[in-house]
């Protein structure tokens, strides 16, 4: 029973202190990545205006009803949480802004797309995260534990994958 109580009493103080930290950490961040991809901006602006069939994370999705002339959609990850999405911002073939529309999360923010010629053909790929973390311990393990660009490098890769490259992922 003493064991039982120190494991608990140890347990306690960890998510406390993260908690701590965590609210201690700014609520919004910014961050940034970038990838060549061997397509024309044509083509790859085509794959990121289009299904999020392609990515690794995305179970399912589907189209909303547009709202205030913004279209919108849902998509569906491998927790089965549903998180709606709206488009902000659309620029075709070089640039493209989307919105978590949900309110209520425990995350939230904006994703703003860049697409250039690269100077040797193809294209260049700038991902920006504007984002809002609510929830103190998610905070806490996105500052110290996943990064705040972990999602963005893992939507590099999948999209390399969708063009069958190995992409390389700069700051």
């Amino acid at each position: 029973m003493k064991w039982l109580l120190l494991v608990l009493g140890v347990l306690l103080l960890a998510v406390s202190l993260a908690a701590l930290a965590g609210a201690m950490l700014p609520v919004r961040h910014h961050a940034s990545r970038k990838a060549r991809f061997r397509v024309a901006p044509d083509a790859l602006y085509a794959v990121l205006a289009g299904p999020p069939d392609w990515r690794t994370g995305v179970k399912s999705f589907g189209v909303l009803p547009e709202e205030a002339g913004r279209k919108r959609w849902w998509e569906e990850d491998s927790h089965r949480q549903k998180i709606t999405f709206e488009l902000v911002e659309d620029r075709p073939p070089d640039r493209l802004v989307v919105r978590i529309a949900d309110q209520g999360l425990p995350f939230g923010g904006a994703w703003t797309f860049e697409i250039q010629p690269a100077p040797a053909g193809g294209a260049d790929l700038r991902i920006q995260e504007d984002g809002e973390i609510h929830n103190v311990i998610f905070r806490f393990m996105a500052r110290f534990f996943f990064g705040y660009t972990a999602s963005i490098e893992g939507y590099l890769r999948d999209l390399g994958a969708k063009f069958g490259e190995q992409v390389s992922i700069e700051s």
